[in-house]
């Protein structure tokens, strides 16, 4: 007589979820595999299975009953897995607030080798405004045929171009006579304004399409300028589109776009902004985004998290791949696990006087959900507590390497982002001073020509002038390219 299947497995749960965690990962798998947008075989029969393993769940009685039927559970290996390295053994005793700092790392396991990468379904969404003429529009349609080229028969891709309004130049399909999609590439022009807005929902329209279960989903949105009017609409399209497993990666060309806007832009979906200081860099820079989207194992990566009463998450920075700081809410959206190269999360903590007087603080109880379609069954969700015990001293076990290291590197990070905030204030001397500060430090770690411009900058606010947008962003995206770790690896603690 065969087994009955584990609908535990099926809906990627423990045997012990609530009934409100069977809910969530029940609606979370019909979205993904519901009939009408799945054709590949067997996706409708497993859709159904999924359906009867929630309707033997969701019932008490039924569940109860399923579960008298189950053999011991048997913890089998989990493709994904995850670690956690502290700043600190203890907390201490004391009337005042600590920090504690948490590093949070997630990989694929030896289990996780079995993984195959999945097909993609990517939109180019490229600014072509007046500002975009000659050189740097002849750039990036050279480099978009490079992507066109690059593409693999399983891959959908699209184009979509955008000024004052949106035209779909390659509507997002599978493509094997590329030749007539270059023509139109090379016809693009440049005129207008620029209105983002506009251009990103005509690329969400197009990933849409084809959102389908076992791709990744993703918009690349190359712009030179400002958008207008419309940030706070393209802001809620992104929160939409990143419930719907779309991740969005921008490019800022030049000197003369919103950092800070592109920035709460893509950190929403998990995806992250790349300063091209040259339009000469784009062809590299959208080469390498479509190689790692390719080593992809994972399509989405959560983090869902309750912070104790007594504790604050004050800093949150997502330091691979690609480094940016992330929003601090939940769930966190952290993005594309990759083959090569683990989740690597940093968070900052303080715990206020109150919190130790316990034996031991809860920084956060929480847990990752992975999304990765090409695994069998659902991967189920991986339990996080972060915690402290708290003594009278400090402990002697001296902190991770790792973590030292990356702490050092994200203190001059911050220090730009102080710098910056005090200059955007009117507080001239503090913010000159900062960077003078700042340009010690980096020349120490051997960062000249970094270093060289924070002078330049301080220099500029000595002299009752504005911090230039050329070398906010080479400061801000150079320090921030120093965040992105190295070394050898350390057991957990």
């Amino acid at each position: 007589m065969s087994r009955p299947p584990d609908y535990y497995a099926l809906l990627g749960v423990p045997r012990d979820a609530t009934q409100e965690e069977i809910k969530k990962a029940y609606f979370a798998a019909a979205k993904r595999l519901h009939p009408d947008k799945n054709i590949a075989p067997g996706e409708t029969e497993f859709f159904l299975e999924v359906q009867r393993a929630y309707e033997v769940l969701s019932d008490p009685q039924r569940r109860a009953k399923y579960d008298a039927t189950l053999p011991p559970e048997e913890k089998t290996p989990s493709p994904i897995v995850h670690r956690i390295l502290y700043s600190r053994p203890n907390l201490v005793i004391l009337d005042e607030p600590q920090l504690v700092y948490v590093l949070l790392e997630i990989r694929p396991s030896r289990e996780g080798d079995t993984l195959v990468s999945p097909p993609l379904n990517i939109c180019l969404v490229v600014d072509r405004s007046t500002s975009m003429k000659e050189h740097k529009m002849d750039v990036v349609k050279n480099a978009a045929i490079q992507l066109l080229r690059k593409l693999r028969p399983q891959d959908i891709f699209g184009v979509v171009t955008f000024s004052d309004r949106a035209e779909v130049v390659i509507p997002s399909a599978l493509y094997t006579e590329r030749s007539k999609m270059e023509s139109r590439l090379h016809a693009i022009y440049a005129s207008g304004g620029t209105e983002i807005y506009q251009g990103l929902l005509a690329g969400v329209n197009e990933v849409r399409r084809n959102l389908t279960p076992g791709r990744v989903n993703h918009i690349l949105l190359l712009t030179d300028g400002h958008t207008y009017g419309d940030e706070q609409a393209c802001l809620d399209l992104a929160e939409e589109v990143a419930a719907e497993g779309i991740t969005i990666s921008g490019f800022g060309i030049g000197h003369g776009w919103n950092d800070v806007f592109l920035d709460q832009l893509t950190s929403r979906t998990g995806g992250n902004t790349t300063y091209v200081p040259m339009a000469a860099d784009i062809r590299k820079l959208l080469k390498e985004k479509f190689e790692s989207m390719v080593g992809v194992l994972a399509e989405e990566v959560t983090f869902t998290f309750e912070i104790p009463s007594g504790v604050e998450l004050t800093y949150a920075f997502r330091l691979q791949p690609e480094a940016t700081p992330m929003p601090i809410e939940s769930p966190m959206r952290l993005g594309v696990l990759r083959s090569n190269e683990p989740i690597s999360l940093l968070l900052e903590f303080k715990v206020n006087a109150d919190a130790t007087r316990s034996p031991r603080v809860d920084l956060a109880l929480g847990t990752i959900h992975i999304t990765a379609s090409a695994h069998p069954t659902p991967i189920p969700p991986l339990s996080v507590r972060l915690s402290r015990p708290v003594a009278e001293t400090p402990g002697d076990e001296l902190p991770s390497q790792k973590i030292i290291r990356a702490l050092s590197r994200l203190s001059l990070y911050r220090m730009q982002e102080k710098a910056r905030a005090e200059a955007e204030a009117g507080n001239y001397a503090q913010a000159s001073r900062r960077l003078q500060q700042l340009a010690t430090h980096l020349l120490e770690q051997g960062e000249r020509g970094l270093a060289r411009t924070a002078l330049i900058e301080a220099g500029r606010i000595q002299h009752g002038q504005p911090l230039s947008e050329e070398g906010c962003k080479a400061i801000k995206y150079g320090t921030r390219a120093l965040l992105l770790p190295s070394g050898e690896e350390e057991p957990q603690q």
